[in-house]
């Protein structure tokens, strides 16, 4: 069972329509998601609002974005982080703790693992029973998920594909549905590989089509682009 079961943009007016991230058609043309069961995918092409959409829904939830130094950006929007003040919330059993995930912030949170060590070396045996530091970055993230994941919560992942072989992928699959089967876990992922997709009883929203709404595994762009470059790859490369 889900613990949150639907998001909704709240019928008020955003600040500045030209402004990223309130000039996305994502906000415009939908109303809200529901999140039916214990695994929603957001999928589509880069710049659809996947990922802003997932950083908004976590703040909303009041889980902590782990992020190492800030750097000062060119041009930056001034509502780039105020998303989630127009994001409302239907809760199953009321607020439950979780986690965010980013590859590109997982080894500023793996560095700061080892120096908690340091000081307590048993906290390893949770990842392993080694540094995260010191295993391949695949391997890491396997550990990393394999732990993370085996209590109640609510778990939100934006591209854990990026360092995984398909192999490993493969094998995220098999812990995403190990921990969804026991019923106190839910997961949503921003994902452009059509592996992981293909987790049995996931929901998949396409953020290339709007308003947005469940499809089918098969009528996702990335299994048709996969699927007919695996068929026939010398036409694409022609």
């Amino acid at each position: 069972m889900p613990h949150l079961k639907k998001l909704h943009f709240q019928a008020r007016p955003y600040p500045d329509t030209d402004l990223y991230p309130f000039n996305l058609p994502l906000l415009r043309k939908t109303d809200g998601i529901d999140f039916p069961g214990p695994l929603t995918f957001f999928a589509g092409d880069n710049g659809t609002g996947k990922s802003t959409l997932l950083r908004a829904l976590c703040r909303a939830c009041g889980i902590h974005i782990w992020e190492g130094e800030r750097r000062r950006r060119y041009g930056k929007s001034p509502f780039e982080s105020t998303l989630h003040h127009f994001l409302g919330l239907g809760w199953e059993d009321g607020f439950v703790p979780g986690s965010f995930f980013s590859s590109d912030i997982f080894r500023f949170w793996a560095e700061a693992l080892d120096e908690f060590a340091l000081s307590d070396p048993g906290m390893l045996k949770y990842f392993g029973g080694r540094s995260l530091m010191s295993q391949s970055h695949g391997e890491s993230l396997l550990s990393f998920f394999r732990s993370r994941y085996s209590r109640k919560g609510l778990y939100l992942l934006d591209e854990p594909e990026t360092a995984l072989s398909p192999q490993s992928q493969i094998e995220l699959i098999r812990i995403l549905g190990d921990c969804a089967g026991r019923g106190d876990v839910q997961f949503i992922i921003a994902t452009h590989s059509p592996i992981l997709l293909a987790c049995p009883g996931a929901v998949i929203y396409d953020f290339d089509q709007f308003p947005l709404k469940p499809v089918p595994y098969e009528k996702t762009e990335y299994f048709r682009v996969y699927r007919d470059f695996l068929n026939d790859r010398g036409k694409y490369l022609e």
